[in-house]
């Protein structure tokens, strides 16, 4: 069975969130009333001297019948992953595919050939990439501090890990870290055995805490959440599974799209005083409710 672990299923999951590995499992159930709803921040204009531009590689462009996505892929998370998703996508793999499990609040599911849940590709199942060794060479901006570790925004990922300081101490010069779950976070979908991540994948609806460190984070949608939002809902009695759900029309990386067509994304750089602003701004709009997911920098379509 592919299909993601239901909600109503009470598992053992290592949700990361006082260590840096995801050996420290608590018992906890993926259910919607974990999740957190996303918090209303404004569109952010982006200054060109202030931004970057995701390589056409890193984009993935799912066309569905409600809209266009674009995904930002982040190979340092899951290496395997992204490639994976980059290998399916422009090979046409998710071309007409449904979003075969949609859960209001929780997240859309797709990448499933059969639509059951239980389909993957002709590929080798893929090991979860819960964490990964972040070096400097990494834009990273530190948001929070705390006992559990320095949160912060790596791109335009939002992680947990440990401190700079710490990679002196380490032969490799780098230090642990995971990606976390906002919303719009990319994901791939497993059963129970967590080195079984195939084909199938998904968007988050909202925060989602309980997924840290026991899924893969290997992007986020950096436009278009909106119709990830507007996807059909399955209802809860039936774990979120969609009787006539929308499809993806065409899903292929921005590199694999003739130029003329291929769109562009703008990331604000988080090293830049416009995002030092910004996440000023955000902070005291929310207050005492500020968390990571706040932090995410804004980005924009420019071409395509």
């Amino acid at each position: 069975m592919r299909d993601f672990m239901s909600v109503n299923s009470h598992l053992v999951l290592g949700l990361c969130v006082a260590a840096l590995t995801p050996g420290s499992a608590v018992a906890q159930s993926v259910s919607q009333t974990a999740a957190t709803p996303a918090p209303a921040i404004a569109a952010t204009p982006i200054p060109t001297d202030a931004s970057w531009t995701v390589a056409p590689e890193n984009l993935l462009v799912i066309d569905t019948n409600k809209g266009r996505i674009l995904v930002g892929l982040d190979p340092r998370l899951a290496p395997q992953s992204v490639e994976r998703i980059r290998t399916l996508a422009d090979r046409g793999f998710y071309d007409g595919l449904a979003w075969h499990r949609v859960m209001a609040g929780f997240m859309a599911q797709t990448g499933d050939p059969l639509g059951t849940g239980a389909g993957s590709s002709d590929l080798p199942d893929v090991p979860g990439e819960f964490q990964f060794r972040r070096g400097r060479d990494a834009r990273f901006a530190t948001v929070a501090e705390s006992g559990a570790g320095t949160r912060g925004i790596m791109g335009f990922m939002p992680l947990q890990t440990q401190p700079d300081a710490q990679m002196m101490f380490n032969a490799d010069g780098r230090t642990d870290a995971f990606g976390l779950f906002c919303t719009g976070i990319a994901g791939m979908a497993r059963n129970t055995d967590p080195n079984s991540a195939n084909s199938q994948f998904f968007l988050t609806l909202a925060e989602s805490a309980n997924l840290n460190g026991t899924y893969t984070p290997f992007g986020r949608v950096l436009v278009g959440q909106e119709v990830v939002a507007a996807l059909k809902v399955g209802p809860e009695a039936a774990n979120g599974r969609v009787t006539d759900p929308d499809v993806m029309t065409r899903v292929r990386t921005a590199a694999a799209m003739p130029e003329a067509e291929r769109p562009s994304v703008r990331v604000m750089d988080v090293a830049n005083p416009a995002y030092v602003a910004v996440l000023a701004e955000r902070r005291a709009a929310r207050g005492t409710r500020f968390t990571i997911c706040d932090a995410l920098p804004p980005a924009e379509m420019v071409g395509g």
